[in-house]
């Protein structure tokens, strides 16, 4: 059971950062216009290597340090480009293009994981 996981688990993994990006992205929108709103956004490449075990260190005893990346989840505030009056930090064309990105990104996960699933299905019944 192990080896089918190693086989399918680095798109199931981008399928589950994908989700909790889109989720952010889209409070991101839904609060434009919330005066003192920041903002934010999870760095996919690093949240990705660490789901996957590489990157930062980890800790395995509650006295050990954590070192690396403070942000455990990769969740960041967005710096923004244009300063809002109100405090608010979302551009709304950025957060759309950034979902929309996301979006197709998570589609092609999710064909791939398919036929992966697909393909290992085949090789069981032994076509």
């Amino acid at each position: 059971m192990n080896g089918i996981r190693d086989h399918i688990s680095l798109h199931a993994d981008a399928l589950v950062l994908r989700e909790k990006r889109n989720n952010v992205l889209a409070s991101n929108i839904a609060n434009s216009a919330t005066p003192g709103y920041k903002a934010r956004d999870i760095d996919f490449a690093s949240a990705f290597k660490q789901a996957q075990g590489v990157g930062n260190l980890r800790t395995s005893d509650d006295q050990h340090f954590s070192v690396g990346n403070p942000s455990a989840n990769g969740l960041a505030f967005r710096q923004n480009l244009n300063p809002s009056l109100d405090g608010n930090t979302v551009e709304l064309a950025v957060e759309q293009m950034e979902f929309s990105q996301n979006t197709m990104r998570y589609q092609a996960s999710l064909m791939l994981l398919n036929r992966k699933i697909a393909g290992l299905q085949n090789a069981i019944k032994g076509e």
